[in-house]
């Protein structure tokens, strides 16, 4: 499908999902990542989780209990340490900025946007000369 995590995505990511079974059997994780992250990428709310993924609680309890004990955060930071960082991009087609931080005046916020701006396309052209 779509949103799911290749295997070498999941090979990186395994690891630091806890493993402590409990009375009830769990489901499989992998299944369910790919039902998270569909949800993140889509932007769909939870109810309309595809059958495929199995049930949007199932998705959902283990969204909010691994973003409680700091799963999220480990395993960003763990991937970020390994990640190359010599490029690096953002998508701006999903960048908002707040109404106040248009700021037409100009002005420090202005300035620093646009020297932000151009110091990445420097870092990212300097990278492929």
């Amino acid at each position: 499908m779509r949103y799911e995590l290749t295997d070498f995505e999941w090979t990186a990511i395994r690891p630091f999902l806890p493993n402590k079974p409990r009375g009830v059997p769990r489901v499989n994780d992998r299944r369910v990542l790919n039902g998270i992250f569909w949800i993140l990428r889509s932007g769909a709310p939870w109810r309309d989780l595809p059958e495929g993924f199995g049930p949007y609680t199932t998705c959902y309890n283990r969204f909010v209990r691994w973003r409680t004990a700091g799963i999220w955060d480990l395993i960003m930071e763990s991937l970020a340490e390994a990640h190359d960082g010599s490029v690096q991009m953002i998508d701006t087609s999903i960048v908002r900025v707040h109404q106040h931080g248009g700021c037409a005046g100009g002005g420090e916020t202005r300035l620093m946007g646009t020297r932000m701006f151009h110091a990445a396309r420097r870092a990212l052209h300097s990278h492929y000369d």
